[in-house]
């Protein structure tokens, strides 16, 4: 009993251990195909995002700017573009942020967590309807 008690406690604590910190890879939910790469760091005790790459078609902008971009992002290079902001840790979760999807330029409230160590669950909130997408760990 006490093995497995103690097995227990080193499973909990590798998950917690674990960090949203990195490269994840973001799946259109359309075409389930790759849309970008977005890296979550850390500043200040609250989590951040920026895209550092984008994948598109060879017809397509390679180096897009914001045009539908509301706020001080309009005009601005999507690539290096932060798109999730003030995130804070809330148990397992984070919350309290935004995100801010460059295709339409609307802001939406925000949480992520960890489904697994490869598996970030990002939830976007428009009041009480919301949208979860799969991203993948890029590292």
């Amino acid at each position: 009993m006490q093995l497995f008690a103690l097995g227990l406690f080193f499973v909990s604590f590798g998950l917690s251990a674990q960090s949203v910190t990195g490269k994840w890879k973001t799946i259109d939910d359309e075409t389930n195909k790759p849309k970008s790469i977005v890296e979550i760091y850390e500043k200040d005790g609250k989590m951040y995002g920026k895209i550092v790459e984008l994948f598109r078609g060879a017809d397509e902008d390679q180096d897009p700017i914001c045009e539908k971009c509301k706020d001080h992002r309009k005009g601005q290079k999507i690539i290096g573009m932060n798109i999730v902001s003030d995130m804070k840790k809330d148990g397992d979760e984070y919350s309290g942020g935004e995100i801010m999807d460059p295709a339409n330029g609307k802001t939406y409230t925000c949480k992520f967590w960890l489904e697994d160590a490869k598996t970030l669950k990002v939830r976007g909130y428009w009041g009480f309807i919301y949208r979860t997408q799969t991203w993948h760990k890029a590292d």
